[in-house]
């Protein structure tokens, strides 16, 4: 039997709807019938009073007035996922919306879903070679772990995941997941184009809660990537590659979602329950005996300040950073990565080997020193350093140099063809500069090569 209420207010986004027969639980759907005959779906979230509960809009509540009937679905939101959903762009009901027919065979999942418990849970290993120099250096990423990308505005964060996705399609023949949260429609655009345009669109499934969605759409988006990804994990025993842009949008649409419900806020404006939102998002995103999950989550750095409470929560959940800079990107090196501030948890002697270990210590010691000496060589000339710090200089500015790559999605604009550097190649290449055996080189000469045996 169908438990029906009535909508009593509408504060927005948010709604207080009315039940004679028994309340609804919390984060069950609810499907409210506009007068023109369209439905909005809700989500119950507060038990207020006795009759009475608050709901979120997940799609926008014009339309809606006091008075309107609203049935209780039984259950949370359920998707659809099947195994055609491969090469497909959906909206967080798991509607298709690239205008290709609706998929058949399906099964309905919940998007509401416990993580898998302790037991079934299987620790990241090994790791995943992305072919991009700088980071299977500094910050190796591990198969079945997370990855944050940390970066303000146009640093190139969106470019780097579209990498993964080329990489992940063509050197791994794998499955990619992205999941586009708050994010310009332009963008998500692009990338599904782009997509098709580099053939990699058959490898890999779009969901979209764009920055034009109401706030109930962006904060449930990554629920509903996250239960198709559990689903290719489980069922069809895939390692997943899933991808999100952005983290910050979700907390902020979360940040909305709680003003709405007329919750306190915390630190700096946002939401009190901001780490448990984040929580329950990426406590999902793991591995099982079945298949793992690996993720790379883009998180907007707002004003560059990796210290706002938004991204200093993503950071305890993470097995390896990436953090893009302002001033690297400045100087025209790409990727943007800041060597010093990237990190990651797998780059030990256990995982990686002595040798990758010692050499990438080695290259951050050199860069380290170069930029302490920056402000001398600024006012003094290179000229007033010691001959030992003069030639860490020198071999720092090579490896900076080194450490730059063209990539594949940018070839039409840089004219540059895009290289994948296996990391025993990287690691040679870092181990010859240090050691001084490519000092007559000039540094141009490293500019945006693959591997040292690129050098003219």
């Amino acid at each position: 039997m169908n438990i029906e209420g009535i909508i009593t207010a509408v504060h927005g986004d948010v709604l207080e709807i009315e039940f004679n027969d028994g309340l609804p639980n919390i984060h069950d759907s609810l499907i409210a019938k506009k007068p023109d005959n369209t439905t909005v779906v809700l989500e119950v979230h507060d038990h207020i009073r006795h009759k009475t509960v608050k709901a979120l809009a997940l799609g926008f509540t014009q339309g809606l007035k006091r008075g309107l009937t609203v049935t209780h679905s039984g259950s949370p939101l359920l998707i659809p996922a099947c195994k055609d959903c491969l090469g497909r762009a959906f909206n967080i009901f798991g509607e298709p919306i690239d205008g290709k027919p609706p998929l058949e065979d399906v099964t309905l999942l919940p998007i509401h879903k416990p993580p898998p418990g302790l037991a079934e849970q299987i620790p990241a290993s090994g790791i995943l070679e992305t072919g991009i120099k700088i980071i299977d250096l500094l910050a190796p990423f591990p198969k079945g772990g997370k990855i944050g990308l940390f970066g303000g505005a146009g640093v190139g964060k969106t470019v780097l995941l579209m990498e993964f996705i080329y990489k992940i399609a063509k050197i791994y023949s794998g499955i990619s997941i992205f999941c586009g949260v708050g994010e310009r429609m332009r963008e998500g655009h692009e990338l599904w184009q782009e997509m098709q345009k580099q053939g990699i669109i058959d490898n890999a499934l779009l969901v979209f809660g764009q920055m034009c969605d109401a706030p109930g759409i962006r904060f449930r988006a990554p629920l509903t990537a996250i239960t198709l990804a559990e689903f290719y994990r489980e069922e069809i025993g895939s390692d997943v590659l899933f991808l999100m842009d952005n983290v910050y949008r979700f907390v902020q649409a979360g940040n909305e979602v709680s003003v709405l419900l007329g919750r306190l806020s915390s630190r700096v404006g946002y939401q009190p329950t901001l780490s448990s939102e984040l929580a329950e998002v990426e406590e999902r995103l793991v591995s099982t005996g079945r298949g793992s999950i690996t993720s790379v989550q883009a998180i907007y750095v707002p004003a560059d300040d990796l210290t706002d409470p938004a991204v200093a929560n993503v950071f305890p959940h993470l097995d390896a950073t990436v953090v893009l800079s302002r001033e690297i990107s400045s100087k025209g090196l790409y990727p943007a990565i800041d060597p010093l501030l990237s990190a990651s948890k797998f780059l030990s002697p256990e995982n990686v080997g002595k040798q990758h270990y010692e050499i990438s210590n080695t290259v951050r010691e050199h860069l380290s020193r170069y930029k302490e000496l920056l402000d001398i060589i600024a006012m003094l000339g290179i000229e007033e350093l010691s001959p030992t710090d003069r030639l860490i200089v020198k071999r720092a500015r090579k490896l900076e140099k080194f450490l730059t790559q063209p990539f594949f999605l940018t070839e039409e604009f840089t004219g540059r063809k895009g290289r994948h550097v296996p990391l025993n190649k990287t690691l040679n290449g870092c181990d010859k500069i240090i050691s001084g055996t490519l000092d007559d080189v000039p540094e141009e000469a490293f500019f945006m090569i693959g591997e040292i045996e690129e050098l003219r």
